[in-house]
Formats: structure tokens, C-alpha cells, sequence
């Protein structure tokens, strides 16, 4: 079996970045990253993923739902990564859990872990 395939939404560079270099060291393939939603949905619907990790606000008025929506519909587990924290917004989407920024590659490696294994 080959490396996972990991989805990457973040509208700030140097954050989508980090992740990148985090789930590479980890071993897994990075999808993405995608900064914008149009960029976002096209690759929850169209790459083969095994998880994704989404920034809920993608700035200019943008948020992660309608990827969030379709990553359920296809059946692939998320983390949505916030500073904010959980509340209705985040409950309401169905997530396989919460990433709170700032964030460790251990938080990252350990919240994966938990919704691939």
C-alpha cells in the first residue's frame, strides 16, 4: 500500500506551507495545498485522498464548508484546523476532528493518526 494522500486548504502561505513540510517528514503525500475555495473543492472532488486538513476561514469572506461537505459526501475523514475553536460552526460540519492553531508537528502527526489509522 502506498503513502497516504493528504488534502491541504490554507489561505496562509507560510501555515500551508509548514503543513506541507510536516506531513512530507511524516510520509504521507500532500494534495495541494489549495488557498482558495475554488482551488479547494476542485481537489476534494476530483484527487483520490485518504484525509484532508482544512482551515475553516479562508479569508475574503470564504470558509472551508462546501469542501468540508464534500469530503463527507465522498467518505474521506478531515481535521479542520481554527484558532477560533470549536462552536456550532465546526460541530455542524462533521469533521473527524479539531486542529487548534498554532499547532506541533506532534499535534498534527498525532490528530491524522487518529482519524487514518
Amino acid at each position: 500500500m502506498g503513502r497516504k494522500r493528504v488534502l491541504v486548504v490554507d489561505d496562509e502561505m507560510l501555515v500551508a506551507m509548514m503543513l506541507e513540510d510536516m506531513l512530507t517528514d511524516m510520509d504521507y503525500d500532500v494534495v495541494g495545498p489549495a488557498s482558495t475555495l475554488d482551488q479547494a473543492f476542485k481537489l476534494a472532488s476530483t484527487e483520490a485522498l485518504d484525509g484532508a486538513i482544512l482551515d475553516l476561514n479562508l479569508g475574503h469572506g470564504e470558509v472551508s464548508t462546501p469542501v468540508a461537505e464534500k469530503l463527507r459526501e465522498r467518505g474521506v475523514p478531515f481535521l479542520l484546523a481554527t484558532g477560533y475553536g470549536a462552536g456550532e460552526q465546526t460541530d455542524a460540519l462533521g469533521h473527524s476532528g479539531l486542529l487548534a492553531k498554532p499547532f506541533a508537528m506532534s499535534d498534527v502527526e498525532t490528530a491524522l493518526k487518529s482519524i487514518l489509522d
